[in-house]
């Protein structure tokens, strides 16, 4: 087998540039889609649902478009074809799902609009996403892959400040923060666009200046033999062959993405409440009276766009501890350390009731993100080789969406477990469980054993 060549940085850098509009789309949904639909009217105990079905379809996608991108050869490439059509789908969807509350629908049938949506944007972003992850794998050698997936990190944190601060910014310079009951204000709607906008010109960028592999050539490089590339994919039988890394780190990334949800799902209102001091209301829902934060109150939407400044603060950090990543020889150390500071981080945000001083417990998070960006797809590709890459990565989204799925569907419940009856749902709490959560899989990081001799077909 070959060793493939070194490439120069501006090679690593295009590999991986539509990454950067690809985040802008994702910090989007990230940073406004509990805003969203708390908007639209969801209680807090339930907001977690809405988050099930998008890594739901993303578990049953990946693998699929994993195992026939890594059959697929046309004269745009293997992966970029996959790559074109999540975006198209995405730029569709984010020019829809902002408006759910705008096109004088009942709440019931803005929600069912707003689900559907969010399934088709998470689905479309992560068919986006993926292969830019698989084009590591595919066209850098494995001395050079630590520099390329740091470059692909520093792009997905720059896409994230931009996206996490658009609200933000348009509500600065005077576009309205504000909306009726059940609309979304246009500072959101407004993000949506042009981060669509941006989001297509980078894919773009990326398919006239990347150029992939041909079959024999990728053959050649990956010790694939005639008889290995006509094998038809079995991922059952391929689970059962993947390296332990795949399993180690699949197990860190579990509570490194359960504690991720929590934070997605509800940092708009704890924020919102501890440090914005939120009016609140009563809602009579099912004979029971519950006490919600006012969502159409200035404070409200003044903290969600808070939200954003403050996963603008995490990328920041995630960019700064990205740099320092690759300094450390011992990838289990930084690793571990990175989910350690992350853990204090959110655990920090309990005891934060000035906005400006959250600025320290999002830094602190923002290393527990640039370690979940780089790290695991390092250990998992120099694990692998032959021609099944972009299955073993579509399967590995599993270790992703999994966590999320279970973490979404206990939310509700674990959320009511901390409410006093008819009190306001102390969303914080689910914080500072997140912090505990990524402390946990920081301990789990020593039970990976990184062996190059050991890979996997």
């Amino acid at each position: 087998m070959k060793v493939k060549p070194d490439l120069s940085f501006w090679k690593l850098w295009n590999i991986s540039f539509g990454f950067f509009g690809v985040q802008i789309a994702y910090a989007l949904q990230s940073a406004n889609i509990s805003r969203i639909f708390s908007t639209l009217g969801a209680d807090p105990h339930n907001l977690s649902y809405f988050w099930i079905l998008p890594p739901l379809a993303g578990i049953i996608v990946q693998p699929i478009v994993g195992a026939a991108s890594d059959k697929t050869w046309t004269r745009f490439g293997r992966r970029i074809p996959y790559l074109f059509i999540g975006s198209l789908v995405a730029v569709l969807v984010m020019c829809l799902l902002p408006n759910a509350g705008s096109f004088g629908m009942a709440v019931s049938t803005a929600m069912i609009f707003g689900l559907v949506s969010l399934m088709f944007l998470d689905t479309s972003i992560n068919m986006a996403m993926q292969p830019f992850k698989m084009m590591v794998g595919d066209m850098v050698n494995e001395k050079q892959k630590g520099l390329a997936y740091s470059i692909q990190s520093f792009l997905c944190n720059a896409g994230s400040l931009v996206g996490y601060l658009f609200p933000f910014i348009f509500a600065w310079i005077g576009i309205s923060n504000t909306a009726p009951q059940g609309v979304i204000p246009d500072s959101v709607i407004y993000s949506f666009y042009i981060g669509a906008a941006i989001l297509i010109f980078c894919v773009i960028y990326t398919s006239i200046k990347v150029k992939e592999m041909p079959p024999a050539e990728y053959a050649e490089y990956h010790g694939i033999t005639e008889e290995e590339e006509h094998e038809k994919t079995n991922m059952l039988k391929l689970l059962i062959k993947a390296p332990k890394a795949f399993w180690t780190v699949g197990l860190v990334q579990f509570f490194c993405w359960f504690a991720f949800m929590f934070m997605w799902t509800y940092t708009n209102g704890s924020i919102a409440a501890n440090a914005f001091d939120a009016p609140t209301v009563k809602h009579l829902v099912d004979g029971v009276t519950k006490v919600v934060l006012d969502t159409k109150s200035l404070q409200y939407q003044n903290a969600a766009d808070w939200v954003g400044v403050l996963f603008a603060v995490q990328a920041i950090g995630s960019v700064l501890w990205a740099i320092c990543i690759p300094m450390f020889k011992d990838r289990r150390r930084v690793y571990s350390l990175s989910l350690v500071l992350g853990g204090i981080g959110f655990i920090s945000t309990y005891f934060m009731h000035d906005p400006y001083m959250l600025f320290i417990s999002f830094l602190l998070i923002g290393c527990a993100w640039a370690a979940m960006l780089a790290l695991p797809f390092t250990i998992l590709t120099n694990a692998l080789s032959g021609g099944h890459m972009g299955t073993y990565l579509g399967l590995f989204n599993g270790t992703i969406c999994i966590p999320q799925i279970i973490a979404a569907a206990l939310g509700g419940t674990i959320l009511a477990l901390f409410t006093p009856k008819g009190a306001l749902p102390p969303e914080i709490n689910m914080l500072v469980l997140a912090g505990i959560m990524l402390i946990i899989g920081a301990a789990c990081v020593y039970l990976i054993k990184e062996n190059q001799g050991e890979k996997s077909k």
